[in-house]
C-alpha cells in the first residue's frame, strides 16, 4: 500500500470535466475578491482588536495586524501559484495530493473539514448574539433561551441553527446566487467599516498612542485574560506587551484573517482561474489588511489601551465619547460581516468535502453535482445540517482556536508543496509564479509555525487528537477505496 502516491495535475484537471461531477465556471476576479473580503472581514475587526490591544500589544496592535497580514501574504503567494496551476476544487487538500501524497492530502482535508465546520459554527453563535442585539434596538426582544452563547442540549441556540440552514439553501441555489448575495452584503459591511474609521478619527487623542509599545509586564485592560501560549509554557516568551507581545498579538488577530485561502476552493468554478485566482486571493488580502490596520489605530487612539473593552472595543469606544448610537451601526456591520463569513466557510467546506468524495477518500455519493444548479447539493446539505447541529447544541468555547492551528497547518503544507512541485514538475505551465522560491515558501512556513507556537498547548493537544482520529479513518476507509488505489492509471 503506497500511502504517498500522488495524483498528477493533468489527471486532477481532467476529472473536473467528468459528467455528473462538473461544477459551473461562473466566477470572475471581482467575484473572487469580494468572496475573500466577505469571509475575512467578520467579527474579528470589531472584537479581536480590543483583546489584542488590552492584553498583548497595546497601541502596537496595528503592527500585530501587519505581522499577521504579512504572514498571510507569504502563504497567499503560494496559494496563488497553486490555485492558478491546479484550478481544481479542494484548495490545500488538492494541492497536497499533487505534491506530498495521498496520506498528507487526507490529513489536510480532514483538518479543513474540522476547521471550516468549527469556524462556521462559531460564527453562527456570534451572529445570533448580534442579531438579538440589533432586534432589541428596534423593539423586538428575542427570548434568551433561543440564542444561548454556550449552547447545550437543554439550552440550544436555535437562532444560529436557523441562519445556517437559510444560508445552506442559498448555497444550494448555485455559486452565482451565492456570489450575488455576498456582493450585496459585503458592500454594506465595508461601508460601515469605513464609516467607523472616518467617524472615529474625530475622537482620536495623540496621547493614547503613548507608549506605542508598552513595556513587558504593563497593566492589562480590566477583565482581560489571556491563555498562555505554548512558547510561554516552555519558557521561551515573556508574555504580554513588549516586542514579544506584538507577535503574541499577531497570533491572536491572525484569526481575523482566516478565510482568504477559501477563495482557492472556488478555483474550479472560476471562468479564468489562471488569471483571476491570484487577483482574488492577493487583492482581498490587501484590502482587508488595510482596513484592519486603520480600525486598530482608531480604537487605540480613541481609548487608552489599558482601558479598552476586550468584549466590544469599537462600540464601547464610541459610547465613551458620547456617541452610543454608533454602537448600533457597529452591530449591524458585525451582523453583515458574520453573515458572509458563515456562508463562505460552509461553501468552502462543501467544496473540500466534494473534492475528497470525487477522489473516493469519502463516500462517492457526495460528489454528484446537480444538473440544474451546477452545485454539489448533497454535500452542501450535509455540511449545512452538521454545522447547524454543532452551532445549536455544542458549547464550542476554546475549541474555536482549532480553527487557527488548522489554517496555519494548511499554510505550511501548501508552502512546502510549491517547492516540491517546482522540483518535480518544472515543466508545468504556471500562469502565476510565487516570487523568490524557495525563500518565500520557507518564510511562510517559519512564520506559520511561529504563530502556531503562540497558541495554547491545549489547542495543540486537541489538534493532535483530531489528526490521529483522521489517520485511523483513512486506513480503515480511504486507503483502499481511493481512486488512486482502485484505478492507478486513470482509466475509469
Amino acid at each position: 500500500m503506497n500511502v504517498l502516491r500522488t495524483k498528477s495535475v493533468e489527471r486532477s484537471v481532467a476529472e473536473t470535466d467528468e459528467p455528473g461531477h462538473r461544477l459551473r465556471r461562473e466566477l470572475s476576479a471581482l467575484d473572487l475578491t469580494v468572496f475573500g473580503v466577505g469571509v475575512v472581514i467578520g467579527t474579528g475587526i470589531f472584537v479581536l482588536t480590543g483583546k489584542a490591544a488590552g492584553v498583548q500589544a497595546g497601541p502596537a496592535v496595528a503592527i500585530s495586524f501587519v505581522v499577521a497580514g504579512v504572514t498571510c501574504a507569504l502563504a497567499a503567494l503560494c496559494y496563488a501559484e497553486f490555485a492558478s496551476t491546479v484550478p481544481v476544487a479542494g484548495s490545500a487538500y488538492t494541492f497536497s495530493y499533487a505534491t506530498l501524497g495521498e496520506l498528507v492530502a487526507w490529513v489536510i482535508g480532514w483538518d479543513l473539514i474540522l476547521e471550516l465546520a468549527l469556524g462556521a459554527s462559531t460564527v453562527a453563535v456570534g451572529w445570533s448574539q448580534y442579531f438579538a442585539d440589533v432586534m432589541r434596538t428596534i423593539g423586538v426582544t428575542i427570548p434568551k433561551g433561543l440564542y444561548s452563547e454556550e449552547p447545550t442540549l437543554s439550552s440550544p441556540n436555535l437562532v444560529a441553527a436557523a441562519v445556517v440552514l437559510v444560508l445552506t439553501g442559498v448555497i444550494c441555489l448555485g455559486i452565482k446566487v451565492s456570489a450575488r448575495l455576498n456582493t450585496v452584503i459585503v458592500a454594506v459591511k465595508v461601508a460601515i467599516v469605513l464609516f467607523v474609521i472616518i467617524a472615529g478619527l474625530f475622537f482620536v487623542k495623540a496621547s493614547n498612542y503613548s507608549p506605542f509599545v508598552p513595556p513587558s509586564g504593563s497593566r492589562t485592560a480590566e477583565g482581560a485574560e489571556a491563555a498562555p501560549s505554548l512558547l510561554q509554557d516552555l519558557g521561551f516568551a515573556p508574555g504580554a506587551f513588549g516586542v514579544a507581545g506584538i507577535f503574541t498579538g499577531a497570533a491572536l488577530v491572525f484569526f481575523a484573517f482566516i478565510g482568504f485561502d477559501i477563495v482557492a476552493t472556488a478555483a474550479e468554478e472560476t471562468r479564468n482561474p489562471q488569471r483571476d485566482m491570484p487577483r482574488g486571493i492577493l487583492g482581498s488580502l490587501a484590502i482587508c489588511t488595510v482596513l484592519y490596520v486603520a480600525v486598530s489605530l482608531v480604537v487605540v487612539g480613541m481609548v487608552k489601551y489599558d482601558q479598552v473593552s476586550v468584549a466590544a472595543p469599537l462600540a464601547e469606544a464610541f459610547r465613551s465619547v458620547g456617541r452610543p448610537g454608533f454602537a448600533t451601526v457597529i452591530s449591524v456591520g458585525a451582523l453583515a460581516g458574520l453573515t458572509t463569513v458563515m456562508m463562505i466557510l460552509m461553501l468552502g467546506q462543501s467544496r473540500v468535502f466534494f473534492a475528497m468524495s470525487r477522489d473516493r477518500l469519502l463516500p462517492p455519493v457526495f460528489s454528484r453535482v446537480s444538473p440544474r444548479t451546477g452545485t454539489p447539493v448533497r454535500v452542501s446539505v450535509v455540511t449545512g445540517v452538521v454545522v447547524a447541529v454543532i452551532s445549536a447544541l455544542v458549547p464550542l468555547g476554546e475549541l474555536a482556536e482549532l480553527v487557527n492551528i488548522g489554517t496555519l497547518f494548511a499554510f505550511v503544507l501548501v508552502s512546502v508543496g510549491v517547492v516540491v512541485l517546482r522540483r518535480t514538475r518544472p515543466d508545468l505551465p504556471r500562469a502565476f509564479r510565487t516570487p523568490l522560491v524557495p525563500l518565500v515558501p520557507i518564510l511562510a512556513v517559519l512564520a506559520s509555525v511561529y504563530l502556531m507556537l503562540n497558541l495554547p498547548a491545549l489547542t495543540w493537544e486537541r489538534f493532535g487528537i483530531w489528526m490521529a482520529i483522521g489517520i485511523v479513518v483513512y486506513f480503515l476507509y480511504g486507503a483502499r477505496r481511493s481512486r488512486l488505489a482502485t484505478d492507478p492509471d486513470g482509466r475509469q
